[in-house]
């Protein structure tokens, strides 16, 4: 399938894509400081720069797009087992979205080899906030 808009339009459109402060990470922030949790934002000395990090009380919270991250059998992409990929430019997209869950899983395994506790907080998740909190409390509360 062709792409049905121009090349320029389309570079534009990827451009204005952002890594940090997107919507699911400005609601998981928002549940956060209503629960009084303490937290840094994208910690560079940690492996992945997780979203949201707490190194004192070593956990580490990623909130991941669901297309971007290949979320499997999504409710929000409507994904199977190897997520959401387009059909324009299918084979970049396969690549892209493979890379990006494999250094996810890197980035994961580094951080509980560090000692810490990750927790994986999906897009489509955040349409039920209510649960997301209700995660994020089990997963503070829980001690290794």
């Amino acid at each position: 399938m062709v792409d049905v808009v121009d090349p320029q339009t389309r570079s534009r459109i990827m451009r204005a894509v952002r890594q940090r402060g997107t919507g699911p990470e400005l609601l998981v922030r928002q549940i956060l400081s209503h629960m009084g949790c303490r937290y840094r934002l994208n910690a560079k000395s940690l492996p992945g720069s997780p979203d949201l990090s707490n190194q004192r009380d070593q956990w580490a919270i990623f909130v991941h797009g669901c297309f971007w991250h290949g979320h499997v059998d999504c409710r929000k992409t409507r994904g199977g087992k190897q997520g959401h990929t387009p059909s324009t430019n299918e084979s970049y997209w396969v690549r892209k979205i493979t890379e990006n869950r494999e250094r996810d899983r890197r980035n994961v395994r580094l951080l509980k080899e560090a000692g810490f506790r990750v927790l994986t907080v999906w897009e489509c998740e955040l349409m039920r906030p209510e649960a997301v909190e209700t995660r994020l409390i089990k997963f503070l509360a829980a001690e290794d």
